[in-house]
């Protein structure tokens, strides 16, 4: 899933590719990715494209060009979506249903630049909205402080009182916005921390040491990000991992084994010698398959 890092380099590719380019035509390849009806993504036909923001995962598309009349078109890729620039597209509109393509935005002519919307895999959750407010996107509303911008007595604020393993709580976008299941990975491995460390139970140096580790791990993806044209982006991800999706790998910085935890539809990583005394953490679906 793209999240804070990958998502700030594609609105930064949208600034650099689409700033004050009109919109010719928005095709629509799969209807059940349209969130919103009113206005209806024919409406922004005509208007200019003036910026493009980032909120958490969400990445909004701004067409602010008629003062008091702004939209923005906001899409949150999940887990399988991603945004592809095109120089060239075909003119033709797209038959329904056809491939991984679920929005096309042709921008100065029909046929010429712009950029997809599109999702693999058969769990269709790519969606897409079109509002005058990004506020008016329920999952925007809902976002808490950015993890970018989070100071470190703000953190330590949101973790006073609660009891939920850490892991949990810093991929949940109601409490802190932007990080996911791989990103929660590398920032623990970073700190040094335990996943299933509880949140209001960390002593003041392990506090210091999320906050920093928050800090530049995602500040240190955002900047080999960055500048990465939309196709590289994944690679570029891939490559700057240390222990997210490297099972049976030796960690980089201890060299011990890195190991999995393992759940119905997620996993994650951890390394037990910088991170859990050496001890390896209990994996459910590994016990039941012993017993």
């Amino acid at each position: 899933m793209p999240e804070l890092p990958e998502v700030e380099a594609l609105a930064q590719h949208l600034r650099d590719h689409a700033i004050y380019r009109p919109v010719a035509r928005v095709d629509i390849a799969s209807m059940s990715v349209l969130k919103t009806f009113d206005p209806p993504v024919s409406a922004l036909a005509g208007r200019v494209l003036t910026g493009a923001a980032r909120y958490g995962k969400f990445l909004s598309v701004e067409f602010h060009d008629r003062p008091g009349e702004e939209l923005d078109l906001i899409t949150h890729l999940s887990r399988a979506g991603w945004m592809r620039w095109h120089e060239q597209a075909s003119a033709a509109p797209p038959k329904p249903g056809r491939g991984p393509l679920a929005l096309r935005v042709h921008l100065d002519a029909v046929g010429g630049p712009g950029f997809d919307l599109t999702e693999a895999g058969t769990q269709k959750r790519l969606a897409v909205y079109l509002v005058s407010d990004p506020q008016e996107v329920p999952g925007i509303a809902r976002l808490g402080p950015d993890a970018l911008a989070l100071g470190r007595d703000e953190l330590a604020e949101i973790l006073t009182g609660r009891t939920e393993r850490i892991k949990n709580l810093i991929v949940d976008q109601k409490t802190i916005a932007g990080i996911g299941n791989a990103y929660s990975d590398e920032i623990l491995h970073t700190a040094r921390l335990s996943p299933y460390a509880v949140s209001g139970r960390l002593k003041p140096e392990q506090l210091d040491a999320l906050h920093e580790a928050m800090q530049s791990v995602l500040s240190d993806a955002v900047e080999r990000s960055v500048g990465q044209g939309a196709a590289e982006l994944k690679g570029e991800k891939r490559s700057g991992l240390r222990v997210h999706a490297r099972t049976g790998l030796p960690c980089p910085a201890c060299g011990d084994t890195v190991r999995e935890v393992s759940f119905a539809d997620r996993s994650f990583q951890y390394c037990p010698g910088c991170q859990t005394g050496g001890k390896p953490l209990a994996d459910r679906r590994l016990s039941r398959l012993v017993r």
